[in-house]
């Protein structure tokens, strides 16, 4: 099956070709104007995204992609990176075909710059500053803001800066806006992850943006890093640091510890570890089910610890630390699971 990189800072993963209405036009363009369209949204539009089944999820600059099918202008694509239930090889939907490039090979062995900022730019190789070891060409003009756990080949790293590998060339991050990891980013096309067994990429706690306790556990540290994204508009299908939903932020928080988990909170629900009520820790994830915990899963968040959760509610709200006593969905917990040990 034919691969391709995504070419724009986020590529919102559409149902159908006829999803998008006309607000969503930024958010089909390359380069993806994020924050134009999220700003122009109201909270109706918003809730439509889910209300109409418009969204489906969300894939970050530089992610490989998968070509299932090619109508005009769009491509269906799958996710390898975004395990679900509803195709083996991928999460799939359809993308505009201007938003996809050639696939990008990393050079054998190479390192990967991940974004550890909340956003940052990526620079072009003509605009970056000189000093630390790189050649002054020019003044700096960002090129793209990129998400937090973008991912990127890193070419050099030297100083202030750390040349990497992009969809156009070359280009650079801000040292200070990324952390470099050894081994593969990206999980093999068609492999099966096994949910049980924790960390998948190969960092250590040392390895995160520098707020870890001394001594805390992978759950705490998960906590943490999802502390930072509190006030956080929720977006429906939201992957990125422009936004996130339920799932997806319990997804991207484990990524950031280099765990790997499925996509959907009902998938989430299914793998792990289970945990009693009595025995959560920090980054236990927290499942939510319609009938009082009996139907159909469709929450989820993470456990902060002393009886507190963090979460994207939905469409109408932001990311918030609440009371799991009294909260609106107590009564709607149905189960537990750990991935983080």
């Amino acid at each position: 099956m034919r691969q391709m990189t995504v070419a724009v800072s986020v590529a919102t993963v559409w149902t159908t070709p006829e999803s998008p209405r006309a607000l969503d036009a930024p958010a089909l363009a390359r380069p993806a104007g994020i924050r134009e369209w999220l700003s122009a949204m109201t909270i109706a539009d918003r809730l439509d995204l889910c209300a109409s089944n418009r969204v489906q999820t969300q894939a970050l600059y530089g992610v490989t992609v998968r070509i299932a099918e090619e109508r005009e202008q769009w491509v269906k694509v799958l996710l390898p990176q975004q395990s679900t239930r509803q195709h083996e090889a991928g999460y799939p939907g359809w993308v505009p075909r201007a938003q996809l490039a050639a696939a990008m090979v990393a050079p054998p062995g190479a390192a990967w710059a991940e974004v550890v900022a909340g956003t940052a730019w990526l620079y072009g190789a003509a605009e970056a500053v000189g000093g630390g070891g790189l050649p002054a060409e020019a003044q700096p003009q960002p090129r793209l803001e990129l998400s937090y756990l973008t991912k990127l080949p890193v070419l050099e790293a030297a100083g202030d800066w750390v040349k990497v590998q992009t969809t156009e060339g070359t280009g650079f991050f801000k040292a200070d806006d990324v952390r470099i990891l050894t081994g593969s980013a990206e999980p093999v096309p068609g492999s099966s992850p096994n949910f049980h067994t924790g960390r998948t990429s190969p960092f250590s706690m040392e390895d995160m943006s520098g707020n870890s306790k001394p001594n805390a556990t992978a759950g705490q540290t998960i906590v943490e890093q999802a502390r930072r994204f509190l006030g956080l508009h929720y977006l429906w299908g939201g992957m990125s640091a422009f936004g996130y939903d339920c799932s997806g932020f319990a997804y991207n928080m484990h990524h950031s510890f280099g765990i790997n988990i499925p996509r959907d909170a009902s998938d989430q629900a299914r793998h792990g570890l289970l945990v009693e009520k009595a025995d959560l820790e920090a980054g236990d994830l927290l499942f939510f089910a319609h009938e009082e915990g009996k139907g159909r899963v469709h929450h989820v968040g993470i456990y902060a610890g002393d009886g507190r959760m963090i979460h994207a509610p939905e469409s109408t709200s932001s990311i918030e630390l609440v009371d799991l006593k009294g909260f609106r969905l107590e009564k709607e917990h149905c189960i537990s699971r750990r991935y983080w040990s």
